[in-house]
């Protein structure tokens, strides 16, 4: 496997193939270290001769002994095995005077971790210690193979190894055809230290597709895939915003349950930043934290003037979840920038808001407690940031009855949250809430569900005027509100045949009746974004959250309907509701649910085998079947080639509510896959807005905001593409512009 280097600076190519041995077994199922052999004519023990005193078990078709020389020969298939170790030739010569065993013809040598040697000579000790070899193929439990010309063991144990080859690539196809790796590493020599069980390379290369590429200083892989400290392969990549990028990372293996990765960046265009991410397994959970810091300027956002300010910037996320005991668990995530423009100035994240959180939970068959708090950061938003809300705490505590009470499941439930700003509206809640709900089948095939539910709320705010929207702010000081509903939901499945598949059509029709709710009266921090859709249609409160509640009696109808045939499911729900009362609506213009008849939704899914996925989701006004709401999802293709297209519009016919925006969207996105593990993609996002549906946007209705292209290569051992990506907004120091990142990685690859 020569490379194509001036042959003045090339190395003697290792003889040994990476090729799979007639012999060797398929990678995937490489046998357990005492596995059982085929049965052979002589099964025996070799003489306690050895130097720690331990018996070899051999079988072999023959057995001569020489009486003169003080040895032992055995032919036709042999097989050795002692402590966890084998190994299998034609012929095994032991010498019983020098303790020197010599094995030739078809050799497999297993170690006790499982990895095999292949070989056309072997040396071993009486301990079935390696020594020296010739023409040899390891192959790693974990995965890879190592070729050599020769070995040889030295004074301290370590095997050495010349004109060496390296790599974790399959060397056939899942179908079973021949296939060249698509890299592996070449070296002048490579050190196999046994003990640790460590393969290290000297003078290494790196060559992909036979091409060689760069040097690989200090390379070391394991051999039982243990985590070993060394530089990992570098990233290199251009950006409008810091010019050309390159980034490698040193990895330090702490212990077995915890690792931390240091990163360096540099720039053409910016100061230069490092990161680190800490990483920590215990029986009982799992933590990670990962930050990154630099020097360097920044803009304000959404402001006109082009001053920089120079200053520290970073960012640091943490997540984790540990397992107390059967029931207590604590899981918890940090989220934090310096600024609100560095996560997207340096490509790290493109989220709009940051989310923090802390839960406390104890589960068990019948209960459940949560003791939580969530804090957010918002970024690319002119929001004021002190007027952002911190919920801490948030006290959730629910109980089941395990007894049936009056026919039906009884839940209690008891909730406490604090709302707290550095600038604006406080507001403290607690509420009890009792519900009961009984289902029932009857001899017809209805299903019918009874619920019952009642509540009580304390509320308490303050500095409520500084809250912009009105119907938000509620009354300063103390309020209570008591609250109960009685809900009838009917279901009525038919089954039947259908187009040489089977189909359900299931008519649902629900009644909800509530007395007049004190509303505006509590503050409304949990319950904004609202709107109607297929998925609270039948909800016995199609208010987000508990701070609104919808009262009065109000009938909903409906119906669900599935079809199934092999390789074609379909099934759909539309559905409407209608108020029994004429009192006005909390619910604001533009959410399908104002006037006394709703508006139409509905959903329709289509899945065709693995290869269509079609989703749809929809919401029309009640008069003029105008689309208010018109979202589709499709993918057609397979895992490999596939094309995408979102699309979304949003249509409420309202003129302003800060939750309610009209927005009109389409993404796209593709792949296509060639030649085995070849592959280009694509994908676009784009702003059809304009002026006319959301008056604070310059769009003219067809507004780019990002595209990416690139081409991939992958197959079991490599990944390799080039991406292009640009970005069409400019976010402060976020400058829009072309990004090219050249990424790839290696399996199983290390450097010491």
């Amino acid at each position: 496997m020569p490379g194509r280097d001036d042959p003045s600076t090339q190395e003697t190519p290792p003889p040994a193939s990476l090729e799979k041995r007639a012999n060797e077994l398929p990678e995937k199922s490489l046998p357990p270290v005492n596995a059982k052999e085929e049965k052979q004519d002589t099964t025996d023990t070799l003489p306690d001769n050895t130097a720690d005193g331990r018996e070899i078990g051999f079988e072999a078709n023959t057995l001569e002994y020489n009486s003169d020389t003080d040895t032992v020969t055995a032919g036709g298939n042999v097989i050795m095995r002692s402590e966890g170790q084998s190994v299998r030739a034609d012929n095994v010569t032991w010498d019983r005077t020098t303790g020197q065993i010599v094995a030739t013809g078809n050799i497999r040598f297993v170690d006790e971790d499982g990895n095999q040697l292949f070989t056309d000579r072997l040396e071993l000790t009486d301990e079935l210690q390696t020594g020296a070899m010739e023409n040899l193929l390891l192959a790693l439990r974990e995965g890879g193979r190592l070729a050599a010309r020769e070995g040889q063991r030295d004074e301290s144990g370590d095997v050495l190894l010349t004109s060496a080859a390296y790599s974790a690539c399959s060397v056939e196809t899942p179908d079973g055809c021949p296939k060249k790796p698509s890299w592996r590493i070449t070296a002048k020599r490579v050190i196999y230290d046994q003990n640790e069980k460590r393969i290290r390379f000297k003078g290494a290369h790196l060559e992909l597709f036979g091409v060689r590429l760069l040097p690989l200083p200090g390379m070391a892989v394991t051999t039982d895939n243990r985590a070993v400290s060394g530089l990992l392969l570098p990233d290199f990549g251009v950006t409008a915003s810091n010019g050309v990028e390159v980034s490698d990372s040193y990895y330090l293996s702490l212990a077995e349950n915890q690792d931390l990765k240091l990163k360096g960046f540099i720039y053409s265009d910016a100061p230069p930043m490092g990161s680190a991410q800490y990483r920590l397994l215990t029986d009982a959970g799992a933590l990670q934290v990962t930050g990154y810091l630099t020097r360097s300027s920044r803009m304000q956002v959404n402001s006109d003037s082009d001053v920089r300010e120079r200053d520290w910037r970073g960012y640091v996320a943490a997540n984790g979840r540990f397992q107390l005991d059967e029931y207590w668990s604590v899981t918890g995530s940090l989220r934090r920038a310096t600024d609100r423009t560095f996560l997207r100035r340096y490509d790290i994240s493109r989220d709009d808001r940051l989310r923090s959180n802390i839960d406390v939970e104890r589960i068990d068959d019948n209960s459940y407690l949560s003791i939580s708090g969530w804090a957010t950061q918002v970024l690319l938003t002119d929001q004021d940031q002190d007027l952002v809300p911190i919920a801490l705490p948030l006290i959730d505590y629910r109980y089941r009855f395990k007894d049936p009470i009056a026919g039906g499941k009884l839940q209690l439930q008891a909730n406490s949250l604090a709302i707290t700003r550095t600038a604006g509206q406080d507001t403290q809640r607690a509420f009890a809430k009792a519900q009961w709900d009984m289902r029932t089948v009857t001899s017809m095939g209805q299903e019918i569900t009874l619920t019952g539910l009642v509540r009580g709320d304390v509320y308490h705010s303050d500095e409520n005027l500084t809250t912009e929207t009105a119907s938000y702010r509620g009354l300063e000081g103390w309020e209570t509100r008591g609250i109960a509903l009685a809900a009838v939901d009917v279901k009525w499945p038919l089954i039947g045949k259908f187009l040489d598949g089977s189909q359900i059509f299931t008519p649902r029709a629900q009644l909800v009746a509530s007395p007049n709710v004190k509303n505006l009266d509590i503050p409304n921090e949990d319950a904004r974004a609202i709107e109607l859709e297929d998925s609270n249609l039948f909800s016995l409160n199609r208010f987000p959250g508990y701070d609104r509640v919808e009262d009065g009696v109000r009938f909903t109808y409906g119906f669900d309907w599935q079809f199934q045939r092999p390789g074609l499911q379909i099934s759909t729900t539309v559905g409407q509701s209608y108020r029994l009362t004429d009192k006005p609506s909390l619910f604001p213009n533009g959410t399908g649910l104002s006037n006394r008849f709703s508006d139409f939704v509905g959903r329709t899914e289509v899945r065709l085998r693995d290869f269509v996925k079609f989703t749809h989701r929809f919401r029309l006004d009640k008069d003029s079947l105008a689309v208010r709401r018109n979202e589709v999802d499709a993918t057609v293709g397979t895992d490999r080639t596939y094309a995408e297209i979102g699309y979304l519009r949003l249509d409420r016919n309202i003129e302003s509510n800060e939750d309610l925006q009209d927005r009109e969207e389409l993404r796209a996105a593709g792949r296509i896959a060639f030649a085995n593990y070849w592959s280009v993609f694509g994908s676009a996002v784009i702003n059809l807005t304009d002026r006319r549906e959301d008056p604070t946007l310059a769009s003219d209705g067809f507004e780019p905001l990002r595209t990416r292209l690139g081409i991939a290569y992958s197959d079991d051992c490599l990944e390799l593409g080039v991406t292009w990506r640009r970005d069409y907004v400019r976010v402060a120091d976020a400058r829009s512009g072309n990004t090219f990142q050249v990424y790839f990685s290696l399996r199983n690859l290390g450097f010491r």
